[in-house]
């Protein structure tokens, strides 16, 4: 997947690939790559200073893709690269590579997901903040 130019890098992040992230073929097991995508958003919302907060206001994902282009195997790190973009009035899209550490020219992975800002007590999307805004268009946030 190339990256459309009107996306913006906002992070990157290493993990450790984990001997329970395997499965019984001996490989990375296809759920685990969504954690991985998962833990790189997560903590690019704690970048922002707007953690994903039960019963607050905030991001919540409403899809998620993965595609799987290579296996990964114990022991090992990766990269999770994030970028975002096409913004709207309350949400924005997210761009995710996954990369070995040790391979830093591969793609292993590649997926997405849609971002909404919602008020968790009454289950309503609210506009992106204008800080959240502004901090997700200048780029490498994390």
């Amino acid at each position: 997947m190339a990256i459309p130019e009107n996306y913006t890098l906002a992070s990157r992040t290493r993990m450790a690939i984990r001997w329970g992230d395997m499965d019984a073929m001996g490989h990375v097991n296809n759920t685990v790559y969504f954690r991985y995508l998962e833990q790189a958003r997560i903590e690019l919302f704690e970048s922002l200073g707007c953690p994903a907060t039960p019963g607050g206001v905030g991001p919540v994902i409403i899809n998620a893709h993965c595609t799987f282009l290579r296996q990964l195997r114990y022991p090992g790190e990766i990269e999770v690269t994030s970028w975002i973009g096409e913004m709207g009035r309350s949400s924005f899209q997210s761009l995710h590579q996954i990369f070995r550490v040790d391979e830093p020219d591969v793609v292993v992975a590649e997926g997405g997901a849609k971002v909404v800002w919602v008020d968790q007590r009454i289950e309503k999307s609210q506009p992106l903040p204008d800080q959240v805004r502004e901090m997700l268009s200048l780029g490498q946030v994390a």
